[in-house]
């Protein structure tokens, strides 16, 4: 096994706020959407990038309200969720002319959430061949545009 070392992944996580013990609840409260990445607020959901990107424009709709299932969060909530994911398709169509889009949940650990118990769901596009030997052989990402970048294109965007 080879190791990558990434310091700059624990200056992140060593910087937020733990006051309320999960990243989602404390990013809205971060005081800077674009230090933290933050690139649209609604009124029950903010949509915001993914800081270890599949690829280049992977974002999360995440809802305020901090919850662990879809079935909790209230129905104007689930609304406006679904209503960010087909506007940030638009945009991420529109921006990155991907081959395809991904748009999904994974709730719960076992279902493979990194933040579990916080319900968001990811958007992100997709390109024929994306999934090369950097990921499969060495367990790492090759993305063409810096997260600084990917918030100013999306963000213009929005």
């Amino acid at each position: 096994m080879d190791y990558l070392w990434t310091p700059w992944r624990y200056a992140y996580v060593a910087s937020m706020d733990k006051t309320s013990g999960c990243i989602l609840c404390d990013l809205p409260r971060a005081g800077d959407d674009a230090k933290v990445g933050i690139v649209h607020r609604g009124q029950h959901c903010y949509v915001v990038l993914n800081s270890y990107p599949y690829t280049s424009g992977h974002v999360m709709i995440v809802p305020f309200v901090h919850l662990d299932e879809l079935q909790k969060l209230p129905v104007d909530g689930a609304h406006e969720m679904m209503d960010l994911g087909q506007r940030i398709e638009r945009v991420l169509r529109q921006l990155y002319k991907p081959d395809g889009i991904n748009l999904g949940m994974n709730i719960g650990k076992a279902a493979g959430a990194g933040v579990a118990g916080h319900i968001h769901l990811h958007a992100l596009p997709r390109w024929m061949g994306d999934t090369n030997f950097m990921t499969v052989t060495a367990e790492s990402r090759i993305l063409p545009e810096s997260l600084e970048t990917t918030y100013s294109r999306i963000k213009g965007a929005m």
